[in-house]
C-alpha cells in the first residue's frame, strides 16, 4: 500500500520561506516522478515541481523556475521541496504525488496522491 508521509507547511509571512518534505513508501512497482501538486480553494489543481527517479533532472512550472527547488534523499526515500520568496497567491494545500509515468507525462492515470499540507502565506 502505498504511503505518503508529508511535512513542513504552516504559516509563513509574504516573503518567507518554507520547506517541505514527502517520503514515500509501499510502491509495487517503480515510479518515475515524484513531486507536488498544489491546490488553492476556487482554483484547479497546478503542478508545482517534479523529480525524474531515473536521473534526477528537476522540472518545474516557468512562473516558480527560480523561487523553488527541489532535492532528493534516496537512501530514506525522500524529497524536499524548497520554496522561497513566498507570496498570498502560493498559498494552497501542497500534495505530494509519485507517478509510473515521467515528468514529462504526469500526472498520468495510475499516479498517486498523499493527502497534502496547508501552506499559508497571508496578504
Amino acid at each position: 500500500q502505498v504511503q505518503f508521509v508529508e511535512s513542513g507547511g504552516g504559516l509563513v509571512q509574504p516573503g518567507g520561506s518554507l520547506r517541505l518534505s514527502c517520503s514515500a513508501s509501499g510502491f509495487s512497482k517503480p515510479y518515475y516522478a515524484i513531486g507536488w501538486f498544489r491546490q488553492a480553494p476556487g482554483k484547479e489543481r497546478e503542478e508545482v515541481a517534479c523529480l525524474s527517479s531515473s536521473d534526477g533532472s528537476t522540472y518545474f512550472p516557468r512562473s516558480l523556475k527560480g523561487r523553488f527547488t527541489m532535492s532528493r534523499d534516496t537512501a530514506k526515500n525522500t524529497v524536499g521541496l524548497q520554496m522561497n520568496s513566498l507570496n498570498p497567491e502560493d498559498t494552497a494545500v501542497y500534495h505530494c504525488a509519485a507517478d509510473t509515468e515521467d515528468c514529462r507525462r504526469w500526472p498520468g492515470p495510475s499516479i498517486y496522491w498523499g493527502r497534502g499540507t496547508q501552506v499559508t502565506v497571508p496578504a
